[in-house]
């Protein structure tokens, strides 16, 4: 019989903040005030996860043009659709089996999608892109724990350290978020985290000196070498866009101690900081030349959830593999296909992200309009943010250079203090709660994230 004393003692472990026991008494707040429990607030604002459309934004129309046309072929006569998005709908059904978005697809995707999505990297970094080195997936997150589950090719202490890792979900960072994985424990479960130096806003600790990442990030191997063990992620907070120095450092602490890097680039359109820019880790590591473009294991990462796009429930992603080994990649494949195909629908979305329309299509002004209309509004609650938040005492925010998401620190006397630890929970995780009763917020502690002893934080997601 299977029972809690049963069950994989993984699964027990694992927690996920971002919809953990907070966002679960938040919808029992939404059912009490359904059914008319009276509360001081009349509705409960999520501001826990970067859902852009549950919060009002705007489809971009040619996207569910072109899905729309897919879904419902009988649209194509439609002649107030305009042509660029037929054809589009007509290329896309031809690359499907029976032409028809209900077929399943190839396991690693359509390949006219991967060949779209190669063409479009290739675009943003002018560095070749393969089809055969992309796998469409269910959005980043399902690609992220598809890629994590690999089995590795060489045994621990051989060439390359490789890493089949097992923990907590990748910390969704700014617009890039490096995780490096080994054979070798954590000491202690310590990782390299996030921490404010000299005005300069949140870096990566120990990544500018990777001496001191070897010491803290890994332990000597134990008794256990061989045995996958947890992922240390290079964590970033929440609104910091990473300069290209910070990445390179990244780059020459994963090739130094022979880490596979994973970079989740799903925020690379949502930059908002002037000076700052997008650097794809995959351009830098080319650009840096041998050994280390020779020799780092990259995969990265993008989804149609976030950016521009917003488009969360239609599940539509992508990772570029970069220097695997062949063997590795062919069981890699054998994975994906366990899980047969990602969604159809959200592979022509993503499609259509990585090839929008041209200048002089007929859809082109209207979507860089509605395009520009989303991240200028992004970019100004970005800005209001850090204004209001430094303005509310006991609340400090850092610049939200970029993504969805400030990162504040938060000031708690000892009295909450003393009563979080009375109810045994974690300070940020008392205040959360206490603001969700109260005020009907529902915010996601620092603790869930990962923060230096002693501070406490919470993250917040501007697009409410």
């Amino acid at each position: 019989v299977l029972s809690m004393e049963t069950m994989n003692p993984a699964i027990r472990r694992v927690e996920y903040a971002v919809r953990g026991p907070i966002v679960t008494r938040a919808l029992e707040l939404e059912q009490e005030l359904r059914k008319g429990v009276p509360k001081p607030f009349t509705e409960v604002i999520k501001a826990n996860i970067g859902d852009a459309h549950a919060m009002g934004q705007k489809p971009i129309t040619f996207l569910r043009q072109v899905t729309a046309l897919c879904l419902c072929p009988e649209l194509l006569q439609d002649p107030n659709l305009p042509n660029d998005a037929k054809e589009r709908a007509q290329r896309l059904l031809a690359a499907c089996g029976g032409k028809s978005a209900g077929s399943y697809s190839a396991s690693p995707g359509i390949e006219l999608v991967r060949e779209d999505v190669a063409r479009y990297i290739q675009r943003r970094d002018g560095i070749p892109a393969k089809a055969q080195d992309i796998f469409l997936s269910t959005g980043a997150s399902d690609a992220i724990m598809v890629r994590r589950h690999r089995p590795p090719p060489h045994p621990p202490g051989g060439h390359r350290a490789r890493c089949h890792p097992r923990g907590p979900f990748p910390r969704r960072a700014v617009t890039k978020g490096p995780l490096c994985h080994s054979w070798r424990r954590p000491r202690d479960g310590q990782c390299p985290r996030e921490g404010k130096e000299g005005g300069r806003g949140w870096r990566v600790l120990g990544v500018p000196t990777p001496r001191w990442g070897l010491c803290q990030l890994l332990a000597p191997a134990s008794s256990h070498a061989g045995v996958p063990v947890s992922p240390c992620p290079l964590s970033v907070s929440p609104g910091q866009v990473q300069s290209r120095e910070c990445i390179e450092d990244v780059i020459k602490f994963a090739y130094e101690e022979k880490l596979f890097l994973m970079a989740d680039e799903v925020y690379q359109d949502n930059i908002y900081a002037q000076g700052s820019a997008f650097h794809s880790f995959k351009k830098v590591l080319f650009e840096m030349g041998p050994p280390y473009s020779e020799e780092v294991e990259l995969a990265s990462f993008h989804s149609i959830s976030k950016g521009f796009m917003g488009e969360c429930g239609l599940r539509g992603g992508y990772v570029e593999v970069v220097n695997m080994d062949p063997e590795v990649k062919a069981q890699l494949s054998k994975l994906v296909s366990v899980r047969l195909c990602p969604p159809v629908p959200g592979q022509m979305v993503l499609d259509v992200v990585m090839d929008p329309p041209k200048p002089g299509e007929p859809s082109y002004e209207r979507f860089q309009a509605e395009k520009e209309a989303v991240l200028n509004s992004l970019a100004e609650k970005a800005r209001l943010t850090q204004e209001i938040f430094n303005r509310t005492p006991g609340i400090h925010c850092n610049p939200v250079q970029g993504a969805m998401y400030s990162f504040p620190r938060i000031d708690l006397p000892p009295r909450a203090l003393a009563a979080a630890k009375e109810k045994n929970q974690a300070p940020d995780m008392f205040f959360c709660m206490k603001l969700l009763e109260e005020t009907g917020i529902c915010v996601v502690p620092g603790s869930g994230f990962g923060q230096r002893e002693g501070t406490f934080h919470f993250r917040w997601d501007p697009t409410p």
